[in-house]
């Protein structure tokens, strides 16, 4: 049996006269996710409404078959509202789909533009578009748009301004609920992660407050924002109606957990000195919440136990 070129469907040929016939009334057409119902090349045109043309019932290859698989995914992902789990599905399946034809100009650009909207991976964004402009140099426009932009991201990061001093003190500040080395959780997204940086409002560009849907949120982009390292390895910047304290705190599994904080201390993370410095009153207000959010579950155990949200202070 060999998979068929037909749109909508997955169909499946088996010949019943000589082996490579062209004759497509030679086959019988099977109807893989139809419970195997067996097809003549007529009836096949009833499953969508409408006369074929030959090229339709022709074999195709494994490759083709995969490649239209993730295709579907690849719409899926697309047609997504814009949240994480959407936009992981799009990263998955564009990985996949370039593993099996990496020279595709059009999915090259859209990982690349993923990327730079998400903020990751900023080196292999220029790695992507060096690709694109070798296979297809009329993308030069959009391409030196991203190339741009990407390496001002990157000098940003190896050069950043002199870090602002925040006090939670602060007038503007006020509305801010959570802290340096709090364990959050996504509470639309599930992940799982830990705070790094913090802002009154969101500070984003207009493009990327529109790309990521954020006025869709109750309170837009006009409540705090949080800097967090993710346990798959990314970076985000969530709003804060979007998190919610971990109801079991763990260690986040980040390769820059290192850059901001000095150790893991069983409830949340302690800043090292740079980020206090930064966050002056962040430390205490960890410490303080982390008091008044967790108990422990038998002090009497003679041993240290895990750690549980009061329910009266779970968000």
């Amino acid at each position: 049996m060999e998979p068929v070129n037909f749109p909508n469907h997955f169909l499946l040929r088996w010949c019943q006269q000589h082996k490579g016939s062209t004759d497509i009334y030679d086959y019988v057409y099977i109807d893989a996710f139809g419970k195997g119902k067996q097809l003549t090349a007529k009836e096949c045109e009833y499953l969508i409404g409408h006369q074929v043309t030959s090229d339709y019932y022709c074999a195709v290859s494994t490759t083709e078959v995969l490649l239209r698989m993730v295709g579907n995914l690849l719409n899926i992902g697309k047609r997504g509202e814009g949240n994480e789990k959407s936009y992981q599905l799009l990263r998955d399946s564009l990985d996949l789909y370039l593993t099996i034809n990496p020279d595709n100009v059009q999915y090259l650009l859209l990982q690349a533009r993923l990327y730079f909207h998400l903020g990751i991976w900023p080196e292999k964004v220029l790695d992507i578009l060096q690709h694109i402009q070798a296979l297809d140099p009329s993308q030069h426009g959009a391409v030196g748009y991203l190339v741009q932009h990407t390496l001002e991201h990157i000098q940003h990061k190896r050069h950043p301004a002199e870090p602002e001093v925040k006090k939670r003190s602060d007038p503007e500040h006020h509305e801010v609920q959570y802290s340096m080395g709090l364990i959050m959780k996504h509470k639309r997204s599930g992940y799982n992660c830990v705070i790094y940086g913090w802002d009154p409002k969101c500070t984003m560009s207009l493009e990327w407050i529109t790309t990521m849907r954020v006025h869709q949120l109750p309170k837009g982009p006009n409540q705090p924002f949080y800097n967090v390292l993710v346990q798959d390895g990314t970076c985000r910047y969530a709003a804060q109606e979007n998190l919610e304290p971990h109801p079991a705190p763990l260690e986040i599994a980040h390769p820059e957990v290192g850059r901001y904080f000095a150790e893991f201390s069983d409830t949340h993370y302690t800043a090292n000195e740079e980020l206090q410095i930064r966050y002056p009153d962040d430390l205490e207000e960890t410490l303080r919440t982390v008091q008044e959010l967790y108990i422990k579950l038998n002090t009497n155990s003679g041993h240290e136990g895990p750690l549980e949200p009061q329910n009266a202070l779970t968000v």
